[in-house]
């Protein structure tokens, strides 16, 4: 039977896990996430529970610290280590940091892949991106300059310093910046994926900039928070907020004007595809190495290339003609 823990913290994750252990036949999958109360990560921990039904015997541990730490993971995961969990997925606030207590857990006989976030290679078995890290580079800066037919300056809003996903894409999008002429990035600060700060941060950018054009915020946090910072200052029609986003969190930017678009790949599917991956490898139905390919279910199959990391779909723009379709569901 999949049992859904929700609300797992750094203070109560081993009294919670004692509490719903699982049967002894049951895989447990923990779902470790940046933080707790995130919309996108929820999302996800519905998707790993769709995967845990259709699998059925898994049983789904979804955690993650209070604040974006690498810190507070390292807690969390010594936790699932000291409980013996069958597999660990991990979405990374910080690419190293993670390494050692991971291996530890590899030590022990725990499957250990990362997704969304990446680990360093050595500290897990394979790495899942929602989409191909060039894609997303280019889609951000794309998401900016098509509202831009005569070029102007941006900014990028990013999550932590050391969040391996949105540095990857922003260096992405550095590296395509040619191709988008009159751009110009004036300026990359970091919300930590807190909302007040993310705010604080959006509010900074249009006080320093005053020709700003558009905040491109790479996270799901940011981007709602640099929405509503263009919609207080009364720059609705002249900041335009774009990045990756939920519908269901960004419909009132699109409706609001703040925001002409956003992409996202769909945060339930992405969950759902790293449980399939984690149960692979843990039940010992496939083994990652370059070149594998791994079944993901309804996502059909990952291939690894040599650093055994795989993409899973491309990220979807949505705007004004679609919202509406999308916003009730994630």
């Amino acid at each position: 039977m999949s049992i859904f823990k929700k609300a797992l913290t750094t203070a109560t994750i081993a009294t919670t896990l004692f509490a719903g252990a699982a049967q002894a036949d049951d895989m447990r999958i923990a779902l470790v996430v940046k933080a707790l109360g995130i919309g996108f990560f929820e999302a996800a921990a519905k998707g790993a529970e769709e995967a845990a039904a259709e699998l059925g015997g898994v049983e789904i541990i979804y955690t993650g610290p209070t604040d974006t730490t690498a810190e507070g993971q390292i807690e969390v995961i010594n936790s699932l280590i000291a409980q013996q969990v069958d597999a660990i997925a991990v979405s990374a606030n910080d690419t190293d940091a993670l390494v050692p207590t991971l291996k530890k857990a590899m030590q022990r006989g725990i499957t250990v892949i990362s997704w969304d976030s990446g680990v360093a290679e050595e500290g897990r078995q394979l790495h899942l991106n929602p989409s191909s890290n060039p894609l997303i580079g280019n889609m951000i800066i794309k998401l900016a300059a098509d509202h831009l037919p005569d070029g102007g300056d941006v900014a990028v809003l990013s999550a932590t310093t050391t969040s391996t996903n949105q540095n990857i894409w922003i260096e992405e999008m550095n590296k395509v910046m040619g191709n988008y002429p009159g751009i110009n990035v004036v300026a990359t600060v970091y919300g930590d994926d807190l909302a007040d700060k993310s705010y604080r941060e959006a509010t900074g950018l249009m006080q320093t900039h005053p020709d700003l054009k558009a905040i491109i915020a790479p996270t799901s946090v940011g981007i709602v928070a640099a929405a509503q910072a263009v919609v207080d200052a009364g720059k609705v029609g002249e900041v335009n907020v774009t990045g990756l986003g939920l519908p269901s969190e960004m419909a009132g930017a699109i409706e609001s004007g703040a925001s002409q678009s956003f992409a996202i790949w769909n945060p339930i599917d992405l969950g759902y595809s790293a449980t399939m991956l984690a149960h692979s490898l843990a039940s010992g139905a496939a083994e990652a190495g370059p070149g594998a390919e791994i079944p993901m279910g309804r996502m059909g199959s990952l291939t690894l290339d040599e650093n055994t990391n795989g993409a899973m779909a491309d990220p979807f723009v949505y705007d004004s003609s679609n919202i509406d379709e999308f916003k009730s569901i994630f």
